[in-house]
């Protein structure tokens, strides 16, 4: 009987750029008023899941900024036509 290594670290990512980090962080402004929002009712959260909104609003913005090109980079560097 033979036992393979099986490794359970994620694949390193490069880190964010200071562009992507901007889109990230508007994006993340814009969802805080466009956005989803919290539950009301029988089945909502109540103050924790008030207190704890921002960082699923962060996690959203983060998974649009890597899916979404703003093009702020290119902005940025004056590219942008």
């Amino acid at each position: 009987m033979q036992i393979q290594h099986v490794s359970l670290a994620a694949p390193a990512t490069s880190a964010p750029t200071p562009a992507d980090r901007l889109e990230q962080v508007f994006l993340e402004e814009m969802l805080k008023y466009c956005g989803p929002r919290a539950a009301e009712g029988a089945f909502a959260g109540g103050a924790t899941e008030q207190q704890f909104e921002s960082f699923l609003t962060r996690e959203y913005a983060a998974i649009l900024a890597e899916k979404l090109d703003l093009g702020f980079g290119d902005m940025i560097a004056g590219d942008a036509q």
